[in-house]
């Protein structure tokens, strides 16, 4: 199966609710835990693909809007045995429940609000880019077009997150 961006040919990967996770590897000690948010599948499968490229050793779980995320981060119901995330990756467009109510949660929530989310979206909408600022969000990314961009922008976050940043331990 293959999966298209804005008309470049990409590789599916095999998408198995959070279960599917791509680990790279290059760093000793345990895998960065990574939470993508998007309801796209294309974009979900262009940005697993990027950070598996990456050099940071990583475990990707990817939900597809916020009322999975909340779950997953809650540890709710299939989701009971989930990780938790060093950085949420997170659409803001998605059904259900949008980008913009799942920051909102989790900046709120004592347990969640340490975890890093980027707001990773299309949108150049500057009420869109206030509006989560407002809420706390760590970083706001408008995804580039081109697909070699994309990747780039991707693998920049995975850079700046995880070789530069000091995070606080889980």
């Amino acid at each position: 199966m293959t999966s298209t961006y804005n008309g470049a040919t990409l590789p599916h990967l095999n998408n198995q609710a959070w279960s599917n996770t791509v680990t790279n590897t290059g760093r000793g000690g345990e895998p960065i835990e990574i939470l993508l948010v998007e309801d796209d599948p294309d974009h979900a499968d262009l940005t697993m693909d990027a950070l598996g490229k990456g050099k940071v050793r990583n475990r990707i779980s990817h939900v597809e809007d916020g009322v999975e995320a909340m779950a997953f981060l809650r540890r709710e119901g299939k989701y009971r045995d989930a990780p938790r995330p060093d950085l949420i990756l997170l659409d803001l467009h998605m059904p259900r429940k949008d980008g913009r109510e799942v920051l909102e949660e989790v900046k709120t929530d004592p347990q969640l609000k340490r975890i890093p989310v980027v707001m990773l979206t299309s949108s150049t909408d500057e009420k869109d880019v206030l509006g989560v600022y407002e809420r706390h969000v760590n970083c706001y990314i408008v995804k580039p077009v081109d697909f070699e961009q994309f990747t780039r922008a991707v693998m920049s976050i995975e850079h700046f997150w995880f070789s530069i940043v000091k995070l606080p331990a889980a």
